[in-house]
């Protein structure tokens, strides 16, 4: 990837008043770890998390949890935790690590949250244990760390048997004991498309908190919608349906057909769930948004989903050119063909309505950067999974990791005003494979972003500056003119 910077050497006399340009972020990698170095079989790299206290950066990769120099990339201790169970996320503030673990017996049993001190990497002193519901998938910290909310996904083995209830487990912090674990029981719905039609209840996914750390956003992914949390009530307020995209309009095209020997966007009449992964709330104006990464998924047995081909009712009536893709077949119905994702990010406001869309953005760049697996042109496309988001230089960066692409690669937007999102970059790294977790953090001044990538067992820090400040379009012929250009230096630096 090269990005060029553009450095001005001007008089500093009267300078004019000055704006930020986002086109000047620069990145560079400066480590990557291979976790098959641990010398811990199976081990992986899903999710991280930053230790500010201790400056190391904490891998979740199913048989543990790799704690990493952040400064060199080094080992400084691999944590076993399968006495416990498989770990699936690992979330830090103030020197307390929290491991969100299912259950070692069966992952329809409760699960546990295992803390651990960040200093001596051990178990806590006091309360260090905490039951949670089913399959805890995902866990997080209000900003204040007084709470602790868990996705407990509650995925059944069986489909055809026990299904847990999902639910989002609510922890004091302060006792260190759950408040409630809250479910959808009555919870009333809005919106459309929510899928209730697939033999499986609400499994939480992900959880985005607000800056008052008064309402969290969970997301419900296989059925298409978003649950509200009330953090005053300790109760979900309600369910919202995220509603279709349509691949026939402009902006929107895909490409459908892995089998067709060609790579090409076309207008396609079907719609996409949009089925958010990752998500990721901010604040602008008083008002909270959502970033969502529109992945898409399937029940795990795939019992909802099949190709146009083999369901004889849609075979008939569907274009050509969609016979091969995989569609959800308890929502689609003759010509009108519904399909898994959006291959998109999206951004909402806190009533779930749409403001800003990536549209087919990202399968886009991907084809332009050769890194586009044709592979998956019949499932999901490049498959949006990580979001994370990060405040620099007084503007909102959204980084985006696709889950499907040949070699990792993450998208770069502008999101500081949500309505007019812009494309900035894609950080792709040679070696690295499907990126799972991201995740950004500050320290003395400087910005960094981890990205733990699932199927190549790598995880990679990069740096990030800028954005650096360059004049307004209205003042800068003034500056040319009044104090002229002393100096014009590019530069071009290849990540």
């Amino acid at each position: 990837m090269k990005k060029k910077l553009i450095t001005l050497a001007v008089s500093a006399l009267c300078l004019p008043a000055m704006s930020y340009a986002a086109d000047a972020l620069s990145l560079s990698k400066l480590w990557t770890y291979n976790h098959a170095s641990t010398g811990v079989a199976g081990q992986t790299s899903e999710i991280s998390a930053y230790d500010k206290i201790t400056n190391t950066v904490w891998v979740a990769g199913i048989n543990g949890v790799d704690v990493l120099n952040a400064s060199s990339g080094s080992l400084v201790q691999h944590i076993d935790t399968t006495a416990y169970g498989s770990i699936n996320s690992v979330a830090i503030h103030n020197g307390l690590a929290a491991f969100a673990i299912e259950s070692t017996v069966d992952r329809t049993a409760p699960g546990v949250v295992k803390l651990f001190d960040t200093s001596s990497r051990a178990l806590t002193s006091g309360v260090n244990s905490i039951t949670v519901g089913a399959l805890p998938d995902m866990l997080t910290f209000t900003a204040d760390g007084s709470r602790l909310l868990v996705a407990n996904e509650a995925t059944p083995t069986n489909y055809a048997g026990y299904d847990p209830a999902g639910s989002v487990s609510i922890i004091n912090m302060t006792s260190r004991s759950v408040i409630t674990n809250a479910g959808f029981t009555g919870v009333p719905t809005t919106g459309s498309n929510i899928r209730t039609n697939t033999g499986m209840d609400y499994e939480p996914e992900y959880i985005a908190v607000n800056k008052a750390g008064t309402k969290a956003y969970v997301s419900l992914q296989e059925a298409n919608a978003m649950g509200v949390l009330d953090l005053k009530t300790n109760s979900f307020s309600s369910v919202i349906g995220l509603g279709t995209k349509d691949f026939s309009q402009v902006g929107n095209w895909i490409d459908p057909n892995h089998k067709d020997g060609k790579v090409e966007l076309r207008a396609s009449d079907v719609k996409g769930l949009y089925q958010p992964d990752s998500m990721a709330a901010y604040e602008v104006g008083g008002k909270t948004f959502i970033v969502m990464a529109n992945e898409g998924d399937t029940r795990e047995d795939d019992g909802d989903k099949a190709r146009v081909k083999d369901v004889p009712a849609l075979k008939a009536s569907a274009p050509a050119d969609l016979k091969e893709l995989n569609i959800s077949v308890p929502d689609s119905t003759p010509g009108n063909l519904v399909t898994f994702g959006a291959r998109s990010f999206s951004i909402r406001d806190a009533s779930g309505a749409i403001v800003f869309d990536s549209g087919n953005q990202l399968d886009a760049k991907a084809i332009e950067l050769g890194i586009y697996d044709d592979g998956r042109s019949d499932d999901k496309g490049v498959e949006p999974e990580g979001v994370a988001l990060l405040e620099l230089g007084g503007r909102t960066l959204a980084f985006i990791g696709l889950e499907r692409t040949l070699k990792s690669a993450v998208a770069i937007y502008d999101i500081t005003d949500p309505s007019k999102a812009s494309f900035l970059d894609m950080i792709v790294t040679d070696g690295d494979v499907a990126p799972e977790g991201l995740m950004t953090f500050v320290r003395d001044g400087k910005y960094y972003l981890s990205i733990a990538n699932e199927v190549s067992g790598t995880t990679s820090l990069y740096s990030i500056s800028g954005v650096s400040p360059v004049p307004e379009a209205q003042t800068y012929g003034m500056l040319l003119l009044g104090m002229g250009l002393m100096g014009f230096v590019t530069y071009r630096r290849k990540v």
